[in-house]
C-alpha cells in the first residue's frame, strides 16, 4: 500500500526503520466523511499493513480540522432500509477492529458518528487538544451503526454513553 495511489487516503510507511504505517484519512472538502470509497481503501491499506511484515504498528489519522466527521451522509440518505439490509450497509467498517497488528487513533479536530467509532476500534487513541468525540446520529433520527454504542460504553462508561447518545453532546479529549 505504502507508494500506491489513493483517491481517499495518504499512505505511507515512516519511522526511523520505516516500520510504521501511517494511513491518513485524505477528504478535506468533505471532513473526511467516511464515505463507500473511502472505506474500500483504508481496508485495502490495512490489509496490505498487516501483511507486511516490515510493518509492526499502524497509525491511522486525519487532519487538524476533524479525523472523519462521521459517515457521508449524502451518500446514505436516499437507502432504504432493505436496500442498507440486502447491500450490507457497513460491512467491512469493522476491519480495523480485526487487523493484528496495533492501531493507534491520532485524533485531532472532529471524531462524530463514524469518525468517533472508527477510532474507537483503533486499540490505542491519542487526542490532540482539539479532538470532539461525538455519537450525534441522534439529531438525524438514527443511532450509531457500526457498534457505537457498545465501544462508547466500554470507552467512557454507561452513564456518559447514554448522555452522548441520547444528546448528540461532544465530549473533548
Amino acid at each position: 500500500a505504502a507508494g500506491s495511489t489513493f483517491q481517499y487516503l495518504l499512505v505511507q510507511k515512516t519511522g526511523a526503520q520505516k516500520n510504521v504505517g501511517l494511513i491518513q484519512l485524505n477528504r478535506p472538502q468533505a471532513l473526511n466523511a467516511l464515505c463507500e470509497g473511502l472505506m474500500a481503501e483504508l481496508r485495502q491499506a490495512l490489509e496490505a499493513m498487516e501483511s507486511d511484515p516490515q510493518v509492526g504498528a499502524i497509525v491511522l489519522t486525519g487532519s487538524q480540522k476533524a479525523f472523519a466527521a462521521g459517515a457521508d451522509i449524502k451518500e446514505m440518505q436516499n437507502k432504504t432500509f432493505q436496500e442498507c439490509y440486502n447491500g450490507a450497509f457497513l460491512g467491512g467498517w469493522d476491519k480495523v477492529s480485526v487487523v493484528r497488528k496495533p492501531i493507534i487513533a491520532a485524533v485531532n479536530g472532529y471524531a462524530l458518528g463514524g469518525g468517533c467509532e472508527l477510532a474507537m476500534m483503533c486499540d490505542i487513541i491519542y487526542a490532540g487538544e482539539k479532538a470532539q468525540f461525538g455519537q450525534p446520529e441522534i439529531l438525524l433520527g438514527t443511532i450509531p451503526g457500526a457498534g457505537g454504542t457498545q465501544r462508547l460504553t466500554r470507552a467512557v462508561g454507561k452513564s456518559l454513553a447514554m448522555e452522548m447518545v441520547l444528546t448528540g453532546d461532544r465530549i473533548s479529549a
